[in-house]
C-alpha cells in the first residue's frame, strides 16, 4: 500500500511562483480594451497618499473580485506575492487599511466618471441588436455591524437584521448588468424603479428598436407599467393576487398549452389603475413532494402563476418567455456569492454604492471575457468554475534564454483552454 513520505523538508524559497497564474490572461484583456490607460485618461482627482496610482487602486480592488478574495481584510497575502503583482501591472499590492481611505474617497470624487466609463465599455460591447430585454430585481443585503444607513426592512431570511437593497436591471440578451442602484433596506422597489429605467433607456444606442421588461410581482405597480408603456416598450410582470384576482381565477376557462399546463386569460383594471390591463394566468398541477412544490399560489391542487403583459404572444411562449427571467436571478446569486457583494466592506454608505459599482464592473468585464475569449465551453461558465480552469492556476515565472516565460504545471488539465483563451484575446480587433 502506497504512503505518504514520513520525512519531508519543506523549504519556502521557491523563486517566481504563483497559485495566480491566470492573472496573466486576465491583464491580457484588460490591456485589449484599455483598461488602466482609461482609468488614468477619465478619473482623476487628488490623493493623499501617491504611493499607487488611481488606476492601480481601481485595478487592486477589481482583482481581489475576480479572484475568490472578496473582503478587503483576506486581500493581504497579495501584498507577498511578487509574481501576482507582476503578471497583473501592479507596482505593489496596497494594505487593507490604505485600501479602504481610497474607496471611501473615490466614492466622492471618482465614482460618476467610473459609470461613465463603464457605460461607454458596455456600449462597444453590446453590438448592433435590434432588441433589448430588461430583466429586472431586486436582493437584500444584511449588514452586521452598524454601517450607514443601514435600515431594517424586507428580509426574509434574517427578519429584524438591517441591510442595503441593491435594484439591479440586466440586458436579457447578453446577461450585462445594464444598471443598478444601491439603497437602504426600508427602501420600497415600487419607489426607485422608474428612476433605474430612465436611466436604462437613456443608454440604449440606436440600432435598438424594441425594448422588452421582465420583471416579478415587486414591480407590480401601475405606475412602473405607465412607465414602460410611455416608453412605447413591453412589459411582462407577475401580478400580485388580491383579492378580485384571486376570485376571477376559479370562473376562468383553461386551455392546455402543454403537458400539464393550461392558461386562460382576460382584461381586468385594478383598483387605482387607469385602464384594463391584459392578464394571463398559468395553471400546473400542485406536485406531489413538498420539496419541488412551486412557491406561487396554490388553489385546490393547482398552482397558478399571474402575468400583465402588453405583448401579443400566445400564453405559452410568453410563459416561457418570461421564465428565462429566472437566469438574472442566478447572476445575483453569483454576484453574491462568489462576486462578495454581500461583504460589506466599511461603515460609510457612499464607499459602500461604489463598492457595489466595482462588483457589477467586475461582472460585466468577467462576462465580456468569456463572451470574447473564452472556448464555447466555457461562455457560460460560473466565475466559480472559470477559476478552476482558468485563473487560480499553479504557475511560475522564468527566463530561460533570455525569453520571459510563464511555466505552467505539467499536469494541469486545463492547459488547451489556457492557451486557446490566450490566442483568443491576442486575436481580437480593438474594440474602440
Amino acid at each position: 500500500m502506497a504512503r505518504g513520505p514520513r520525512k519531508l523538508r519543506v523549504a519556502a524559497d521557491g523563486v517566481g511562483l504563483t497559485q495566480f497564474g491566470g492573472v496573466a490572461l486576465i491583464e491580457h484583456f484588460f490591456q485589449h480594451i484599455g483598461l488602466q490607460g482609461a482609468f488614468s485618461r477619465h478619473i482623476r482627482f487628488t490623493q493623499r497618499n501617491n504611493r499607487y496610482s488611481i488606476s492601480e487602486s481601481l485595478k487592486a480592488l477589481l482583482y481581489p473580485l475576480i479572484l475568490g478574495l472578496g473582503r478587503i481584510e483576506t486581500t493581504e497575502p497579495l501584498r507577498h506575492n511578487g509574481v501576482f503583482q507582476y503578471l497583473a501591472g501592479l507596482p505593489g499590492y496596497p494594505e487593507a487599511t490604505s485600501l479602504r481611505r481610497f474607496l471611501e474617497r473615490f466614492a466622492r470624487l471618482g465614482r460618476k466618471a467610473l459609470l461613465q466609463l463603464h457605460d461607454r465599455w458596455r456600449t462597444a460591447m453590446l453590438g448592433q441588436p435590434a432588441r433589448a430585454i430588461f430583466d429586472l430585481d431586486s436582493t437584500v443585503l444584511t449588514v452586521y455591524g452598524r454601517q450607514e444607513r443601514a435600515e431594517v426592512g424586507y428580509n426574509p431570511k434574517k427578519r429584524g437584521r438591517p441591510s442595503y437593497l441593491p435594484l439591479l436591471c440586466f440586458e436579457g440578451n447578453t446577461q450585462d448588468c445594464w444598471e443598478g442602484s444601491y439603497h437602504p433596506g426600508d427602501t420600497h422597489v415600487s419607489t426607485i424603479t422608474i428612476p433605474l429605467l430612465e436611466r436604462a433607456f437613456a443608454k440604449l444606442p440606436e440600432p435598438i428598436r424594441e425594448v422588452r421588461v421582465r420583471a416579478d410581482g415587486a414591480f407590480f405597480d401601475h405606475k412602473i407599467v405607465e412607465f414602460i408603456e410611455g416608453k412605447k416598450a413591453f412589459y411582462v410582470i407577475v401580478a400580485r393576487l388580491t383579492h378580485p384576482l384571486k376570485n376571477r381565477l376559479q370562473g376562468l376557462r383553461y386551455r392546455r398549452i402543454s403537458s400539464g399546463v393550461w392558461a386562460a386569460e382576460f382584461r381586468y383594471c385594478p383598483q387605482g389603475w387607469p385602464g384594463p390591463r391584459r392578464f394571463v394566468v398559468i395553471r400546473r398541477p400542485v406536485p406531489e413532494e413538498p420539496s419541488a412544490q412551486l412557491h406561487l399560489f396554490q388553489m385546490g391542487g393547482y398552482s397558478y402563476q399571474l402575468l400583465v403583459t402588453n405583448l401579443a404572444l400566445q400564453p405559452l411562449h410568453l410563459w416561457r418567455f418570461y421564465n428565462q427571467r429566472a437566469r438574472a436571478e442566478l447572476i445575483i446569486r453569483e454576484l453574491k456569492d462568489a462576486y462578495a457583494l454581500g461583504k460589506i466592506p466599511t461603515k460609510d454608505f457612499t464607499a459602500n454604492e461604489a463598492f457595489f459599482q466595482i462588483v457589477l464592473l467586475a461582472y460585466n468585464l468577467l462576462n465580456w471575457f468569456k463572451r470574447l475569449c473564452a472556448p464555447v465551453h466555457l461562455q457560460r461558465a460560473t466565475l466559480h468554475r472559470l477559476r478552476q480552469r482558468l485563473f487560480v492556476v499553479p504557475a511560475q515565472v522564468v527566463r530561460p534564454g533570455n525569453v520571459l516565460t510563464l511555466r505552467l504545471a505539467p499536469g494541469y488539465a486545463f492547459a488547451a483552454d489556457f492557451l486557446n483563451t490566450l490566442r483568443r484575446i491576442r486575436q481580437l480587433p480593438p474594440p474602440f
